[in-house]
């Protein structure tokens, strides 16, 4: 199943360009601001999952905890993707890894290659990757586009509110 992001790109590039406004800020004075703050969310997502926590017993936080923290993530990759003018919209869902931490840990590497190198073809590895995520999570993607535009009106709300 294709994965077409061209809306949500759209949808993003407006909520960035409000925060840019609200902000006084423009891609390039906050890439790399951005692209930590994308590492802190596959964090906090991992945390929310609890996949790597061997030492515990507790289950998962619920599925739209779960699901708020992984887009969260998404609207910092769509961001520097608008940021680098990636091209490529749509994606398919590739080979993943064989359980959430080592898919968190690719989605890391790679998110790393990407602030080294900066370019197209580095980000669609490290996006390609995190959206592989959703396989393991066993969600469709309208639930997470759905999840997106949740969070989207919290961020709207937030710049309507000096947060």
């Amino acid at each position: 199943m294709k994965i077409d992001l061209s809306k949500l790109y759209i949808k993003q590039a407006e909520l960035d360009k409000r925060i840019a406004e609200n902000h006084n800020i423009s891609y390039a004075t906050t890439r790399k601001r951005r692209t930590l703050a994308l590492l802190v969310e596959i964090g906090e997502f991992a945390n929310a999952t609890r996949c790597f926590k061997y030492w515990s017993n507790k289950s998962s936080e619920p599925l739209d905890i779960v699901l708020d923290e992984y887009v969260d993530g998404l609207h910092f990759f769509l961001s520097l993707g608008i940021d680098i003018n990636v091209s490529k919209k749509a994606y398919n869902h590739t080979k993943h890894a064989e359980n959430l931490t080592e898919q968190i840990l690719e989605v890391y590497r790679l998110t790393a290659i990407f602030l080294k190198k900066q370019d197209e073809k580095s980000y669609i590895k490290a996006f390609q990757a995190s959206i592989n995520i959703t396989t393991l999570l066993k969600v469709r993607w309208s639930t997470i586009e759905k999840a997106y535009y949740k969070k989207l009106g919290e961020n709207y709300s937030r710049q309507d509110n000096n947060y």
